[in-house]
């Protein structure tokens, strides 16, 4: 992870307080305090990021797809939606967003899934469950604290009759989305690194993540 050498228009306002690229493939995190704002930029478009969310005070509490989805009645995610934790509590809010629908229901990728989905020969490859079992390990957080995650960016539509599939992104070079922590958030991410479905395009690429506000 390296700090970005250029700064685009700010969606929010506010002094940025992290500004850090994501390598392609790999994981990162931070804990975001209550009333900053993370802004995710997808560098060179259709790079899927997938994430996770904890209270930073009690790590018990995380994100829950359930309580979001059943909020906002959708399943997709946008500018107004709110992060919900098992407490059904606000953890973030979406107060920007340049693509206009998130994926909640795709999942994350691991070696299991993607042996069960392409072939045993990919059983090497590293994938998102594993980024998030490594950089989980420095806060504390185990296997048994992975929950359905959030898919920044990735494209999963659903068709009538309900079957959806992962197809072609519809993000952009540069396009952003802007999380602002209702609470002390602390967020897991891992970069995703599948290249056996199109959800990167077959070429994972580096992020940027801007964290701004006092």
């Amino acid at each position: 992870m390296t700090a970005a050498t250029s700064t685009p228009p700010a969606l929010v306002t506010g002094p940025i307080v992290l500004d850090e690229t994501v390598a392609a493939r790999a994981p990162w995190s931070a804990i975001v305090r209550r009333g900053q704002t993370l802004t995710i930029v997808d560098l060179h478009g259709n790079q899927a990021v997938d994430c996770l969310l904890y209270n930073a005070a009690d790590t018990a509490e995380r994100y829950s797809a359930p309580d979001t989805l059943a909020a906002q009645g959708g399943i997709f995610l946008t500018t107004g939606s709110v992060l919900r934790s098992s407490e059904a509590r606000p953890l973030m809010t979406v107060v920007a967003d340049e693509v206009g629908r998130h994926d909640t229901v795709g999942g994350a990728c691991s070696r299991e899934s993607n042996t069960l989905r392409y072939g045993h020969h990919t059983k090497h490859q590293h994938a998102c469950v594993e980024n998030f079992l490594i950089e989980g390990a420095r806060w504390g957080l185990g296997k048994r604290d992975l929950v359905s995650n959030i898919n920044w960016y990735m494209n999963v539509p659903v068709d009538p009759d309900g079957s959806l599939g992962i197809v072609d992104g519809i993000s952009a070079p540069g396009l952003r989305v802007a999380l602002r922590a209702e609470i002390d958030v602390l967020v897991l991410v891992s970069n995703c690194p599948q290249i056996n479905n199109p959800c990167n395009g077959f070429d994972p690429t580096p992020v940027r993540m801007i964290i701004t506000g006092e």
